[in-house]
């Protein structure tokens, strides 16, 4: 029974990123997304990611792929995960609410040349939400990553909706996506 089960869970996976596989206007948006972060970073810019519980974790991880490496040794490329300074975070939270962690930060640190990639499963978070009229009054390009509704962060930007239900799906693909992007941008910027 449980290997049944874990078969289970693992086709699920597969049948996820087999419709993102099939559906080409999920191809060309996360080629769109590798192009806005090229562009950016070749403008001097920086690829900005914030996420809540797992999509933090994911953000982090996408942001150490752009900072370290993914699949050779090269330079750097300028990348960051809102929300990592714990001591800003839990400042920020105390004196000014919860839904204000990221937007502070993002105030602080944007430049127009950055993008901003959101991340929300439901793409119902409201302190992701809140850093969309921050995002364009500094004139970001912001491409969120969600689940299968997109939620209210599809009604504000454009996003990248996995066609799935399941939180676990989702993140999973998440991560598949930015590795995706990460990859043909370090193709595109130092390759070509």
């Amino acid at each position: 029974m449980t290997i049944d089960k874990i078969k289970d869970v693992i086709q699920s996976s597969i049948d996820v990123k087999m419709t993102i596989y099939k559906t080409d206007s999920l191809l060309k948006q996360i080629e769109e997304l590798a192009n806005l972060c090229l562009q950016s970073l070749r403008a001097g810019g920086k690829v900005i990611f914030a996420g809540n519980g797992g999509s933090f974790a994911d953000s982090q991880h996408l942001a150490a792929e752009f900072i370290s490496r993914l699949q050779f040794d090269r330079d750097p490329l300028a990348a960051v995960a809102l929300g990592t300074n714990s001591s800003s975070t839990t400042a920020i939270g105390n004196d000014y609410g919860y839904d204000q962690v990221f937007v502070r930060e993002l105030k602080a640190i944007a430049q127009p040349n950055d993008i901003y990639i959101p991340i929300s499963t439901s793409g119902n978070s409201a302190n992701i939400l809140a850093t969309i009229e921050v995002a364009k009054s500094k004139n970001l390009k912001i491409v969120g990553l969600t689940g299968e509704s997109g939620g209210k962060l599809k009604e504000l930007v454009d996003c990248i909706c996995v066609p799935s239900k399941r939180t676990e799906r989702i993140q999973e693909s998440h991560i598949m996506i930015g590795h995706i992007v990460c990859g043909l941008v370090e193709d595109g910027y130092f390759l070509k």
